[in-house]
């Protein structure tokens, strides 16, 4: 079953500027990272068309470079940006709905149950083996809202190298299965999620390495309607044991998070979206790198061709070589914009 990619590039409410630039017109090797990501999906079979919401025209300046026009074998999109987040996904998925006319409709009868997969348009290591890995996974999966894991151990390669250079530590969630990184892919059928409005309130509140993010997010728990401190308990331990970890207190980490098992946060996930809810877990790890500091950046750009060889060959081992793709001119093209 294909399913169209909706990239979210907007750079409105929550969304963070890096050097004072939107994250996803940063460039790597003279090619800006959205547009790379656009590329990257030409390449995965079960992916249908490309759909990038974010400033319209400024998106439309950077993906007709000729390198990027030159790799388009499937319909490409651009949508002038909302307010936020969810109403980026929202308003994309009504305009990627089949039969939908320029203007976008909202869901009806089938509808319902018309997955697409959602990625931000920052990710410079993408691979498609990984994205196709992921949305078959998803659909194996029969849930309304999957969201992607990365274990611990694949994002190994993106740390320094040295103490004190250039690389990419992230933080993690421990769970019982082990530690894990959230990557930035989502498999979704929004028709079916009853609570789509809550996404936006976990996007702004991300960053959970700050302090501030997560008391603030577990006081909007504590006071939500499909909440409530049973919630906001488990939401704790998670933070917790997290914490403990950061503080390499691993020992303790480790106790703690013998209560955080993957299936009961999905079973807390999906009551607060009230939604069939699921994890998705992939092993090779490019998917779960994004941009969010000026550190990462300068450790992307000097690592760049290194981490991207290295993704690409973990890809391959990983999952094999993908099936029959389009070459580069064999889909038609299309650019829709109402700004």
């Amino acid at each position: 079953m294909g399913v169209p990619a909706i990239i979210t590039a907007g750079d409105r409410a929550a969304a963070r500027a890096v050097y004072g630039e939107s994250k996803v017109y940063l460039e790597v090797e003279g090619l800006p990272l959205v547009s790379r990501v656009v590329q990257v999906l030409q390449r995965v079979p079960e992916v249908t068309e490309v759909w990038v919401i974010g400033n319209a025209a400024r998106l439309e300046a950077a993906l007709a470079a000729p390198e990027v026009q030159a790799s388009l074998c499937k319909p490409l999109h651009v949508i002038e940006q909302k307010r936020n987040l969810f109403e980026n996904c929202w308003e994309s998925y009504r305009r990627a709905l089949p039969g939908a006319p320029p203007e976008g409709r909202d869901p009806v009868g089938d509808d319902r149950d018309f997955p697409v997969l959602y990625l931000s348009g920052d990710l410079p290591f993408a691979t498609p083996e990984e994205l196709s890995a992921f949305i078959r996974l998803s659909e194996e999966a029969d849930c309304d809202y999957a969201l992607g894991l990365v274990p611990k151990e694949s994002l190994a390669p993106f740390l320094p190298a040295t103490a004190g250079g250039l690389g990419i530590d992230v933080a993690y969630f421990n769970m019982r299965e082990g530690r894990f990184r959230q990557s930035n892919l989502h498999f979704a059928k929004p028709g079916r999620m009853g609570a789509r409005e809550l996404i936006e309130e976990m996007y702004e509140h991300r960053h959970q390495k700050r302090i501030w993010n997560m008391l603030a997010l577990g006081v909007k728990l504590l006071f939500n309607q499909g909440a409530g401190p049973r919630v906001v308990f488990w939401y704790s331990l998670i933070h917790l044991s997290g914490l403990l970890d950061r503080w390499r207190l691993s020992g303790l980490a480790d106790w703690v998070r013998l209560a955080n098992t993957l299936r009961r946060t999905e079973r807390v996930l999906g009551g607060l979206l009230r939604t069939r809810f699921r994890f998705i877990v992939t092993e090779v790890g490019g998917c779960a790198i994004d941009v969010d500091t000026e550190g990462e950046f300068d450790a992307v750009k000097a690592r760049f061709q290194e981490w991207s060889a290295q993704q690409e060959e973990r890809a391959k081992a990983a999952y094999g070589r993908l099936g029959p793709e389009a070459s580069a001119g064999e889909g038609a093209t299309s650019r829709a914009s109402d700004g």
